[in-house]
């Protein structure tokens, strides 16, 4: 009797001291964890705080409006995008940001301050700041510091204003010279050359306290359609992708990249049902569980022409949540972003959409602002020449023949 209790005392105390470090897990993948202190936050909120949380929207205009201030403290809305519309200048930019925060100051949860900066001819900031390469130079140049070093810069660009998340670096392969919309945001057509740059630009920008999206996951480099107009098809199997477009997401995933943003393309022998964005087999079935990837899930813009000429866009944000996603993007139209909460409300409400799943990924959205000590607290001023002799230095030292 005594050799079984001290077996059973032993076998717990291996279990105990395994879960502790890591090495096993009872809990499912997108589950809330007991005893920690962001599960009594979650608790707390209302379904409409929790709803909130898994929205990133855009907005109109270069200063704070009524539509986006009500959906800041009505709709406790998770994040905000800006766009080269929104930005005119350094300082109409900073105030902008500032006003942003200051319309979240009633709720606890800071925001998700988010742009497209990826480089080159994909860039948001303002003119008086100098600009860095596009992907493809940097592939041209194929040195990782150099690649790193990118990531170091764009992080200290964002930064200074009061951005805290970036939708970048691309992690497409360039394989198809007709592709529309990829191009030189692309590292290049090789995935290890894609894979080995885009790690070091999501080191860099994660060291320098940036939120990096690996995107346009499961590969948007072999289509011949802009997703921006309308609904590209990739007829690759999964043998296909896993020898090729998928080696620079697991490359990044692999190296603990946080966020992920997943494409409005259709994979037919994976799903021949609905986009990536909105199906479970490329979302849960592949990237999570396959790939192992545990962190956000981020739809690219529903309001985008491969959804809005399909489906109608509330209806498409609760597929997207449906199919495992976190965070959806809905970056236009005011009406839209609305129909979008509603829906996903009323999916929780109905049953339609487990809350636990909802608080799964609240837990992830909030972990994830903690880690990077995401605040909404104000910035004052940019030291807009230090940045931009940061850049001059960099680009002189990896490109002089072209600075």
């Amino acid at each position: 009797m005594k050799k079984i209790v001290f077996f059973l005392f032993v076998t717990a105390f291996i279990l105990l001291m395994l879960t502790r470090f890591g090495i096993i897990n009872f809990y499912p993948r997108d589950s809330v964890l007991p005893n920690d202190p962001l599960t009594a936050q979650i608790a707390a909120m209302s379904l409409a705080e929790k709803v909130g949380q898994l929205i990133i929207v855009g907005m109109e205009g270069t200063t704070l409006n009524n539509d986006i201030k009500s959906l800041i403290v009505d709709h406790h809305v998770g994040g905000i995008i800006l766009y080269q519309k929104n930005i005119s200048n350094s300082t109409q930019l900073l105030t902008l940001l500032n006003q942003l925060k200051s319309a979240n100051s009633t709720n606890s949860i800071p925001l998700f301050l988010s742009v497209d900066e990826e480089g080159g001819s994909i860039s948001r900031m303002p003119e008086e700041l100098k600009k860095l390469p596009a992907n493809q130079t940097i592939g041209a140049v194929n040195n990782p510091t150099f690649s790193y070093k990118v990531g170091q810069a764009l992080a200290a660009q964002l930064k200074a204003f009061g951005f805290n998340l970036n939708f970048a670096p691309v992690l497409d392969i360039n394989s198809n010279p007709l592709n529309p919309v990829i191009g030189d945001r692309s590292f290049g057509n090789n995935p290890e050359l894609v894979s080995k740059l885009g790690v070091e630009t999501i080191k860099g920008l994660q060291s320098g306290g940036i939120i990096p999206v690996g995107k346009h996951f499961p590969g948007h480099g072999d289509t011949a359609v802009d997703s921006h107009l309308g609904l590209p098809i990739v007829n690759h199997d999964l043998s296909r992708l896993k020898s090729f477009e998928l080696k620079p997401f697991q490359a990044a995933i692999n190296k603990q990249v946080e966020a992920i943003m997943i494409a409005h393309l259709l994979l037919p022998k994976l799903d021949d049902q609905f986009p990536a964005s909105m199906s479970k087999a490329v979302i849960t079935d592949l990237l999570k569980n396959e790939l192992n990837f545990q962190g956000l899930v981020v739809t690219d813009d529903m309001t985008m022409g491969a959804i809005v000429e399909n489906y109608p866009v509330h209806e498409a944000a609760v597929q997207a949540v449906k199919a495992g996603s976190d965070l959806i993007l809905v970056c236009h139209d005011y009406v839209s972003q609305l129909a979008v909460f509603r829906a996903l409300q009323k999916a929780v409400t109905s049953g339609e959409i487990p809350e636990a799943q909802i608080d799964a990924s609240v837990y992830k959205i909030l972990k994830l602002k903690q880690k990077y000590k995401l605040s909404d607290q104000p910035i004052r001023n940019v030291d807009l020449t230090a940045i931009n002799k940061h850049i001059e230095e960099l680009l002189a030292a990896y490109l002089p023949n072209t600075f």
